[in-house]
C-alpha cells in the first residue's frame, strides 16, 4: 500500500498544503470534493457500522440494568422491607400484651380441647417475659435473614411448620394440660438459615456468616427454661424440622 504524499501544491497560489484538506488555507481555492480517508495504524480497516436494517457487524448483547446493591455476575439479595418477619414479631408482641386480659390457657394447645385455632395462637405466647424476649429476638433475626433469600411466604410457612408442628408433636407424645411457646419456631428459623450456610462452608464456598454467634443463640434458646418438659421437647422438634427445611433449601439451590 502506497503512503500518502507529504503535501500538495495549490494550483492557484502555488502554496504547499496538507494532503488532508479540501480547501487551500491561503487562497481558499477548492482542492478536492472531500478529504481522503485516514487509514488506521497497521493498515487494519475500520469495522463497518451496522446498517439501519440490522446488517453489518452484529451488535454486542445487552444486559439488563443492575438493581440496587447488585454486583455484576452476582445475584443481589432482597432489599425490600421484611414484611413477614415484621408481622410475626408484631403478632408475638401483641399476643404477649393481650395476656393482661386473657389467660395463657385460653391461647395454648389444650389436650383434647378440639379447638384448631389454638394451633395458631400457641406459637406466639410464652410462659415468661425472658422466654418471650428470647423468642422474639430469634424469630426477628433469623426470619429477616431467611426472608432476604427466600421471600416472605416461605418464612411464614417455616414459622408455623416448626412452631405449630413442634407443639402438635409434643402434644401427641405427652400428657401436659396445655402447651405453648415460640421456641420451636425460633429454633426452626435458625436451623433453616444456618444449615445451608454450614453446607456451603463445608463445600469450600466463601461464606462470611457469623456461625459462632448463631451457635451461641441456639444454645441460649435451648437452655432457657420454657415451662414444662413437653415445651422443651416441642422446641427441639421444631429445630429438627428446621434442619430438614435447611437441607431442602440447600438442595434446591444446588439443583
Amino acid at each position: 500500500m502506497s503512503s500518502p504524499d507529504l503535501f500538495v501544491v495549490c494550483k492557484s497560489c502555488g502554496s504547499e498544503v496538507s494532503p488532508y484538506v479540501t480547501e487551500c488555507p491561503y487562497c481558499g481555492t477548492r482542492l478536492r470534493k472531500r478529504a481522503p480517508k485516514i487509514e488506521r495504524e497497521g493498515g487494519v480497516p475500520k469495522p463497518p457500522k451496522a446498517s439501519r436494517f440490522g446488517r453489518g457487524k452484529a451488535s454486542a448483547p445487552k444486559l439488563s440494568r443492575l438493581r440496587a446493591n447488585e454486583i455484576p455476575g452476582i445475584r443481589a439479595e432482597r432489599t425490600e422491607r421484611p414484611w413477614a418477619t415484621i408481622l410475626l414479631v408484631t403478632l408475638s408482641i401483641a399476643v404477649w400484651i393481650s395476656l393482661a386480659f386473657v389467660a395463657k390457657g385460653d391461647l395454648a394447645i389444650v389436650a383434647l380441647s378440639g379447638d384448631p385455632w389454638r394451633f395458631v395462637t400457641a406459637p406466639f405466647v410464652n410462659a415468661g417475659a425472658g422466654m418471650q424476649f428470647a423468642a422474639v429476638v430469634g424469630v426477628g433475626l433469623f426470619g429477616w435473614l431467611l426472608e432476604r433469600r427466600i421471600g416472605p411466604a416461605a418464612v411464614i410457612a417455616i414459622f408455623f411448620l416448626c412452631g405449630t408442628g413442634g407443639l402438635a408433636a409434643a402434644e401427641a407424645i405427652g400428657t401436659d394440660a396445655f402447651l405453648l411457646g415460640s421456641q420451636g419456631a425460633a429454633l426452626g428459623l435458625l436451623a433453616a438459615w444456618a444449615v445451608p450456610q454450614l453446607l456451603r462452608r463445608r463445600s469450600g464456598e466463601e461464606d462470611e456468616s457469623d456461625l459462632l454467634g448463631t451457635a451461641v443463640i441456639a444454645v441460649a434458646l435451648i437452655a432457657i427454661p420454657w415451662g414444662s418438659s413437653m415445651s422443651v421437647l416441642a422446641g427441639l422438634i421444631g429445630g429438627a424440622i428446621g434442619v430438614l427445611v435447611g437441607l431442602l433449601l440447600y438442595a434446591l439451590k444446588k439443583a
